[in-house]
């Protein structure tokens, strides 16, 4: 059983928890990270010059942690949400995450099912089904330059009273391969945003000389009953579409980063990643670098968005992206993490997450399209995506056009 993780912090209870943002919480299966309180934030500025931002806030904050934490967007050109925190706390090992402060969670664990009044698909999934075969044209013309693009459709939930983001983070903490995180969002219309998820993608963690990467693309449902499982988790690994889809993503990754590195490796090659609902293919990508003063913001800067969130190539793709998607990405498929002054840094896919605004809530899944794809195959593809955010949420998918 998970221990109860303890935060005393008179200033921040004695305040409404409507009042104020949540806190940043990272929780992966063997640490909690958590950073309470808004000391200061990071200025505008495209992901390009990330790097130089972070430098001189770091070389000019003289008070609070040396650190960082927050959003990075899809759209490499809009701004980042980053906060210098009052405190930030490490813990090792299980603890109960909906007792965290200020995420507006208790002791006890209620279904939020019964606060859900509508479940609206934006788009349907016979428009998302459309948008594939669009895309499909674009990219089975024969002088065709795109090679793949990824598509991704949401859900608007609306519910009776402001949703709970400690209830849902518990939910998602039961799955103990992902990684869970909450994250404050600029406000709209002076309503206070969150973004909140359980990615199974790593973007890039540095830590003095080393770098590593976790890419995942190609994906299938998994199955309660054993053998089928097993079968589905075989036929991915072995599915030519899937795996020309993984190796773009491995292949763009290893190129960027190779000429910062003096050894850069897959050392395990392509594997199944598994979390509670889906098979992936994944590659860990490890590398030592020529020049450790290289900072992550640097090298997040650089990759994303990676092939696995938007496509190859990425302006080509990302147009296509602006022309067939209803809506703007904003953080969904950005990235969530941290960065501190001596360059490290941690940065996760914000995939397989949430937008929530008080009792309003946007969930969000995408598929990559490459030649042999087909749009039913993409809707089942995001359908079987959404089932974790539908559990944490307490919604039955056929209660809406799936």
């Amino acid at each position: 059983m998970a221990t109860p993780l303890i935060w005393i912090d008179d200033e921040a209870q004695a305040e409404p928890a409507l009042t104020r943002p949540i806190p940043f919480v990272l929780k992966t299966a063997g640490e909690t990270m958590l950073a309470l309180g808004q000391i200061a934030t990071l200025g505008d500025g495209a992901l390009a010059g990330l790097a130089e931002l972070t430098a001189d806030f770091f070389g000019k904050q003289t008070e609070g942690p040396d650190v960082l934490v927050g959003a990075l967007p899809f759209d490499p050109k809009q701004p980042s949400y980053l906060v210098q925190p009052e405190r930030v706390l490490r813990v090792q090992g299980k603890h109960d995450i909906g007792a965290i402060p200020g995420l507006g969670g208790g002791a006890s664990s209620h279904a939020v099912a019964s606060r859900v009044l509508s479940v609206d698909p934006d788009p349907s999934a016979a428009e998302f089904a459309n948008a594939v075969a669009v895309a499909l044209d674009q990219l089975n013309a024969p002088s065709a330059t795109l090679r793949k693009v990824v598509l991704s459709r949401s859900l608007k939930v609306t519910a009776n009273r402001d949703f709970s983001a400690a209830d849902l983070m518990r939910k998602l903490s039961a799955d103990e391969s992902v990684t869970v995180f909450a994250t404050p969002l600029p406000a709209r219309s002076h309503r206070l945003r969150s973004l909140i998820g359980a990615t199974p993608e790593l973007l890039l963690e540095k830590r003095g000389g080393h770098v590593v990467s976790h890419p995942l693309a190609g994906s299938a449902r998994r199955h309660r009953d054993t053998e089928e499982d097993r079968k589905a988790g075989a036929g991915l690994l072995a599915s030519d579409k899937d795996r020309r889809e993984h190796a773009m993503v491995v292949e763009s990754i290893l190129d960027i980063l190779a000429p910062y590195c003096i050894d850069l490796s897959t050392p395990e090659g392509t594997c199944l990643r598994a979390t509670a609902s889906m098979w992936h293919l994944g590659t860990r990508i490890v590398g030592q670098l020529r020049d450790a003063s290289w900072s992550s913001a640097h090298f997040a800067g650089l990759l994303h968005p990676t092939p696995a969130v938007c496509g190859l190539p990425r302006n080509l793709a990302n147009e296509q992206i602006v022309k067939l998607e209803p809506y703007d990405r904003e953080f969904y498929a950005g990235a969530v993490g941290w960065c501190d002054s001596a360059g490290d840094g941690r940065w996760h896919v914000s995939i397989r997450c949430a937008e929530l605004e008080g009792s309003h809530a946007r969930l969000y899944a995408g598929a990559g399209i490459v030649p042999g794809s087909t749009p039913e195959g993409e809707v089942l593809e995001t359908s079987a995506k959404f089932r974790a955010m539908l559990d944490a949420f307490g919604i039955d998918s056929g209660r809406f056009d799936a």
